[in-house]
Order: structure tokens, then sequence, then C-alpha cells
């Protein structure tokens, strides 16, 4: 009787096969791409439109405090809605910890001028030095002006 031999090593495959990770890559990729035009940080109002206004790129820094009036007058601070009587004391508890105390206006075209100026003098009473009002350009640029 013979031994018989087995050679397991030799049917060892050491290739990678990426087929599967490039179709997962794939898939991500599809998802970013429809998922990332929803994440829109900004409350969705039509701005005044203006021919000449004055770019104010700080605006859309990541930790600039956005306070946006919408046509039916309600108050956002950043994207949280808030109640018109509390928009000061919220924006000063925001200023507390930041050295510049700018904050930036977005007020829809229709809105009514008694709901842009009352959140205006709240945020004046809360202690900020400058009031920047963001309007688009016309032909879509957004843009500020003060």
């Amino acid at each position: 009787m013979g031994i018989a031999v087995r050679n397991e090593g030799g049917k060892v495959n050491s290739n990678i096969n990426v087929t599967p990770m490039v179709d997962v890559m794939l898939v991500l990729l599809i998802i970013f791409m429809v998922i990332t035009p929803m994440l829109q940080n900004k409350v969705s109002i039509d701005m005044a439109q203006v021919a000449n206004p004055t770019a104010m790129p700080d605006a859309d820094k990541d930790d600039a405090i956005v306070v946006a009036i919408t046509r039916d007058g309600g108050v956002f601070l950043g994207q949280n809605r808030v109640d018109p009587s509390q928009l000061g004391t919220l924006v000063r508890d925001k200023l507390s910890d930041k050295t510049d105390k700018t904050i930036y206006v977005r007020a829809d075209a229709r809105a009514q001028f008694r709901a842009v100026e009352d959140a205006i003098d709240d945020v004046r009473t809360a202690g900020v030095e400058d009031v920047g009002l963001l309007v688009q350009k016309k032909g879509n640029d957004l843009a500020g002006g003060e």
C-alpha cells in the first residue's frame, strides 16, 4: 500500500479580489451624491436681489451666526426655529465664547419689514456690534450688504 500525499499548499490563491470592494465604493459614491444636496444647512428663503452687493465671505463659514426671517414671519437661528421673543437671549448665549460679534441676517424678499426690524433690534440689544444683511446678486450669486 502506498501513502497518498496531498499538496494543500499548492491550491492557495494569494490574489486579492477587489471587485466587491469596488462595488461597495460605487454604491457609497452614489449615496453621497444623492444625499449631499439635501444636507443644506440654511433655511430656504427667497432673498432680495440687488445689482451691487458688498461681498461677505465670512457668512459662509461654519461658525457664522445667521438669523433667517421667512415670508410668514418665522425666525430661525441657524436651522432651528426660535420664538422671536427668545432671539436676543439665544444670540447672547452663542456670542459668549466668540470674539467676532457679527450676526448675518437673511430675510425673505416678501417678509414683513416689522419682523426683520424686530429681529435686528433683538440682536443689537443682545450685544452685537455688526449686523450684515445678506442679499442675492442679480444672477443668483450669494452676497451680502450692510
